[in-house]
């Protein structure tokens, strides 16, 4: 019986981590950008876009070209926040992956 308790003990304390690793999920901050540094996209830690700027210099540009601007910084925001989500995620589980379980980005 003891074993476990110290298995419930265990999900307890890392359900209290993911609890306070989603948290600050919710409070990161990523800048993506592209087409030196004339684009740049701001993510929030669930993927929300929440800021985008645009050169002046770039808006003489083709349509087409910012347009394709636009989404390589997105992307490169993407790349930065997943690693920044996993980070925070392997200190909650002291780096134990969990199989199966990934996080919605």
């Amino acid at each position: 019986m003891t074993d476990f308790s110290k298995i419930l003990e265990k999900a307890k304390e890392l359900e209290t981590k993911m609890k306070e690793s989603q948290e600050n999920i919710k409070k990161i901050r990523v800048e993506g950008v592209s087409g030196s540094n004339s684009v740049k996209v701001i993510l929030d830690g669930e993927g929300e876009m929440i800021k985008i700027e645009i050169s002046d210099e770039i808006l003489k540009e083709e349509k087409s070209i910012i347009e394709d601007l636009i989404v390589a910084a997105h992307n490169n925001a993407k790349i930065q926040l997943k690693s920044k989500t996993s980070e925070e995620i392997s200190k909650a589980t002291g780096g134990l992956g969990i199989p199966g379980f990934k996080w919605p980005l």
